[in-house]
């Protein structure tokens, strides 16, 4: 049975993509959906859920329509995502809110909803209707991650473990319902799909985490923006961790610098990180990345596939976790 390379399956997804038939009108419709699809990032989601189709059969056709939907999920909740935050920019490039408004943006959103719904139903199985069920259950997770997220903004303390239910739901959800769909649609059994599940589930916190400590600590020769979390005063783990750990001096400092007018931008990231490093926020936060990337890996091992068909699984784990941007 062939195995397919994470290479050849993006590959795949990104040719289904450009090809995917599109309404001409209303243009102000679905000019932005085809916008927002056209640039999708890392198609993190959708190549999962093919490899965990993978491990288990080999007409890796059939997964491209559920790997559809998932994508064009995530990149609905990213297009409202920039509407809630006022974003102008997404991935580079104007978001859709900041190129056609606030309006147009809610309304092609809804389309995109929909139309991720249409590529669900035209998922060939027997086994449809749990597809559904955890498609379903994902994407009410997301959005409850989403409210955390938005309550956390006016909440004057958040503990860790608040956080990770947080983004266990906001990130986690999406990447561990997608490899628990491909499992299903493949015929795997209950345990392998529960099991693919909790493997993405782990993966995806230890890929947040990560995005977190890229944020203050990453490199910007790759391409990656330092310090917007910080300017922000957001509630990253680095930021809890540092609470966690601070005395009252140093808690007011982690409270009130981004919000100093008598320092630059540079000056405020610096205060920051220096205030991390003291007080080893990122030794723990990576701490925390690798037991969940272990935890992930061992989980694999306990499936019922072939050790050798799960290569591909562990190079997308390596992949994810271990880039620098």
């Amino acid at each position: 049975m062939r195995l397919y390379s994470n290479r050849e399956l993006l590959a795949l997804f990104e040719q289904h993509i450009a090809e995917m038939p599109m309404p001409e009108e209303p243009q102000h419709l679905y000019a932005p959906i085809k916008y927002g699809l056209e640039e999708g990032g890392k198609r993190i989601r959708p190549t999962l859920l093919m490899l965990t189709y993978n491990l288990y059969a080999e007409d890796i056709e059939r997964a491209v329509v559920p790997a559809m939907a998932v994508e064009i999920f995530h990149n609905f909740t990213l297009l409202h995502d920039d509407i809630m935050d006022n974003a102008a920019v997404r991935r580079g490039r104007p978001s859709v809110p900041a190129k056609w408004g606030d309006n147009i943006a809610i309304l092609s959103g809804d389309a995109m909803l929909i139309l991720a719904y249409t590529y669900l139903q035209r998922t060939r199985s027997e086994r449809l209707s749990q597809i559904f069920e955890q498609f379903n259950k994902m994407a009410a997770e997301v959005c409850e991650g989403q409210q955390f997220d938005m309550d956390f903004e006016t909440q004057q303390s958040v503990s860790v473990e608040e956080y990770m239910r947080m983004i266990e739901l906001k990130t986690a959800a999406l990447l561990a319902g997608s490899a628990e769909i491909g499992a299903i649609l493949a015929g795997a059994s209950d345990n392998d799909c529960s099991n693919l599940y909790d493997f993405a589930r782990e993966i995806g916190l230890a890929f947040q985490l990560q995005d977190d400590l890229l944020d203050s600590y990453g490199d910007e020769q790759l391409g990656k923006k330092i310090g917007g979390d910080i300017l922000e005063g957001k509630k990253t783990i680095l930021m809890i961790e540092a609470f966690s750990r601070a005395n009252e001096e140093q808690c007011e400092v982690l409270r009130t610098t981004h919000l100093r007018k008598d320092l630059s931008d540079t000056e405020k990231i610096d205060t920051i990180k220096r205030l991390y490093d003291e007080l080893g926020v990122p030794e723990r936060v990576e701490q925390q990345i690798a037991q969940k990337f272990q935890k992930a890996l061992s989980i694999l091992d306990t499936l019922e596939a072939p050790q050798e068909r799960t290569a591909e699984l562990r190079n997308y784990a390596e992949n994810l976790v271990g880039r620098k941007s």
